[in-house]
């Protein structure tokens, strides 16, 4: 097992901001944010290129609660900012747990995090930096869903890691349904006809157009992280 290789060299993986929260309301727990650091680090000491896209629901939710009677595309920005900061503390855990990090930015805040420019991203990968890309797609009315798709997409990433608090898309909510089983793949159109809303529409059909892989499983669950770039049997992979 120990010469085995990872399965894919370039990831992009999509944290969501409620992630970095743990059992906190709001906010960033420490414990929890350090913990899935440990497990990024796992991954780049066997040779993996990591990107990562991050939210913003754990400092505000852009389309509920405080941003209700508010302009959707100022909502919008507030929520692209809360990913800046998601980043920047991410970013700084990362540093001090010995990985480089880098955070770019799709909207222009130079004295806080570099811009986002496809050349300098590529060349960080290839350095072996870690890449975190904030502010979503720099444009309302896109989730870091689609921010995700469309920088896996350019930056040539092998597969998508949608990183969830289920360790896999299930026929029914687990929750719910003791009966209910994981789907170990699903090719794109399986699960568009079975409606099973794994990202939102436009991330969805820029994986399926570009023909990139997207697996989903549990951050919460100790190992899956490395597991899912071995090719072993964790999440589930929605294919081409």
């Amino acid at each position: 097992m120990s010469d085995a290789k990872p399965a894919h060299k370039r990831i992009l993986l999509k944290l969501s901001g409620e992630a970095l929260m743990g059992d906190d309301a709001f906010g960033i727990n420490h414990a929890t944010i350090k913990r899935m650091v440990d497990e990024v680090a796992e991954i780049t000491r066997l040779g993996v290129e990591v990107a990562v896209v991050i939210g913003g629901g754990n400092i505000f939710r852009g389309v509920a609660g405080g941003s209700v009677g508010m302009d959707r595309a100022t909502a919008d920005y507030m929520g692209m900012l809360a990913t800046v900061m998601n980043a920047l503390a991410l970013a700084d855990t990362m540093n001090k747990a010995g990985l480089t990090a880098r955070v770019m930015s799709a909207i222009g805040i130079e004295q806080v995090v570099e811009p986002y420019v496809r050349p300098k991203a590529l060349q960080y990968l290839e350095e072996g930096k870690v890449v975190i890309f904030a502010a979503g797609t720099g444009n309302p009315f896109f989730t870091t869903d689609t921010a995700a798709a469309l920088r896996g997409a350019v930056i040539g990433a092998e597969v998508v890691l949608k990183a969830t608090k289920v360790d896999g898309v299930y026929t029914a909510d687990p929750k719910k349904d003791p009966a209910a089983t994981r789907y170990t793949r699903l090719s794109f159109d399986e699960a568009m006809n079975k409606n099973l809303g794994i990202m939102d529409a436009t991330a969805f059909a820029l994986c399926r157009d570009q023909k990139l892989p997207i697996k989903v499983f549990s951050i919460f669950k100790h190992g899956a992280l490395k597991r899912v770039v071995m090719g072993e049997d964790e999440g589930t992979l929605v294919y081409a």
